[in-house]
């Protein structure tokens, strides 16, 4: 039983590092590649990220899983604001 919940952690620790990121790489397409803004919005979620590793009783051999879990959710973000910007001057729109 407690394998199934520490498995069942992981998966939530993983899975909101993703979620967490979306958002956050969706805004970090507003700003320029390299500028305090886009570095920030790829680090601010890491003390989060580990705040809730520590507290859920992983170790640093998980860091891996939860890192790749955030690139993946900027990579996402990052992909809806180029579509959307995409769709928006295809529409003859101002982008936001």
């Amino acid at each position: 039983m407690l394998f199934m919940y520490s498995m069942l952690a992981l998966a939530g620790l993983i899975f909101l590092g993703f979620l967490v990121n979306i958002p956050l790489g969706y805004i970090r397409q507003n700003y320029e590649k390299f500028s305090f803004g886009w570095y920030f919005y790829i680090h601010i979620s890491i003390p989060l990220i580990i705040y809730l590793r520590v507290k859920s009783g992983f170790s640093w051999q998980i860091i891996p899983l939860t890192v790749g879990a955030a690139i993946a959710g900027q990579i996402v973000g990052g992909r809806i604001k180029r579509r959307r910007i995409q769709e928006l001057l295809a529409n003859h729109e101002k982008p936001l």
